[in-house]
């Protein structure tokens, strides 16, 4: 017995059946799950795949609604939506997990003042060596943590009923720790019985590759999984090796002091054959809980203000910016189920 099938024989294996026969599923299947509900991919449009509207980094331990006063982020917030909403962006992937903030209410009502199909997750984030998970995910098995993110995927998150659209989990630098390689294993699990992309805070490239051979193990499709902050790792052979294995390589950070290192690291994709796997996305915002008025709020407009532009002026065509922009993001996003 290979190492898939004794893990679906047994708690994995169980947990897969009892999630594949959810409703869920049966509706979501080949669609988007936004705040508002499934969309058609085709209705996605313009998508930034990775940006934050609000992120608070006190930890797990202290994280709460009650430190943030919603309306008051949503009156910071807003502009900066509608702004990219006019310049022709329809899709924005809301980022930030469980215990940093994540608000799905708060995005709803931003997506219906907006305009904009708005997507939420499930998952935990171990980077920044654990601070922000809560304790029992220490403790809890892969399977017992992919059981909580499916409730969120089948109840709703936290009440609201508002459904998660894809999975984002943190990890550091590798060698990954045993956290870290349970929250893979769950997010792997989770991705089994769901179909929903696993967006992954990737510390280094030696991670990113360590995260891909777990994922082979659990028998997931490397599509169905997005190297967060790629632009991270200085080695672009790294970027070449994952998308070679079929994994979305995102560019984030895009802004106004690297428009340069960002046309060189599509170009160089582009060299190789590789730019349908790439993601590119500000990873910005955001409204900070704990700073007077939210601190400073990064907009998302530097890619199509600067970016794109000095992208075409690099030699890259219209069809390969419709790529960057709306194809990739449109098939990394839709639920599917992707076994290796």
């Amino acid at each position: 017995m290979t190492r898939r099938d004794a893990l679906r024989a047994g708690g994995a294996g169980m947990l897969l059946a009892t999630a594949s026969r959810s409703p869920a599923q049966a509706v979501a299947e080949g669609r988007v799950m936004t705040v508002l509900g499934p969309i058609a991919p085709e209705d996605m449009g313009v998508t930034l795949p990775h940006e934050h509207v609000l992120v608070d980094f006190v930890g797990a331990d202290a994280a709460s609604p009650d430190r943030y006063k919603a309306d008051e982020v949503f009156a910071v917030a807003l502009p900066y939506l509608k702004r990219i909403h006019e310049q022709g962006v329809r899709t924005f992937v809301e980022c930030t997990p469980a215990f940093l903030a994540r608000d799905p209410a708060l995005l709803r009502r931003l997506s219906e003042a907006s305009g904009l199909h708005v997507l939420t997750n499930t998952g935990y984030y171990a980077a920044s060596g654990g601070k922000f998970l809560p304790g029992h995910a220490r403790t809890e098995s892969a399977d017992a943590l992919a059981a909580r993110w499916l409730a969120e995927w089948r109840d709703g998150i936290g009440g609201t009923g508002i459904r998660p659209g894809f999975q984002k989990i943190g990890v550091d630098g590798g060698p990954l720790p045993e956290v870290g390689v349970k929250l893979v294993r769950a997010a792997a699990r989770v991705h089994l019985a769901s179909g929903l992309t696993i967006a992954a805070h990737t510390g280094d490239g030696r991670a990113a590759m360590q995260e891909l051979d777990v994922l082979r193990e659990e028998g997931v499709d490397p599509s169905a999984f997005i190297w967060v902050h790629a632009n991270a790792e200085p080695d672009p052979a790294l970027h070449a090796e994952a998308a070679s294995r079929g994994a979305w390589v995102e560019f984030d950070g895009v802004g106004p002091g690297s428009v340069d290192r960002h046309v060189e690291l599509v170009a160089a994709m582009k060299g190789k054959g590789r730019l349908g796997r790439v993601l590119l996305s500000h990873d910005a915002g955001w409204y900070h809980v704990g700073e007077p008025g939210g601190g400073e709020f990064r907009p998302f407009d530097t890619l199509w203000k600067d970016l794109v532009p000095a992208l075409r002026k690099a030699g890259l065509s219209e069809a390969d910016v419709r790529t960057l922009t709306v194809d990739n993001p449109r098939a990394a996003f839709t639920i599917r189920v992707r076994r290796a």
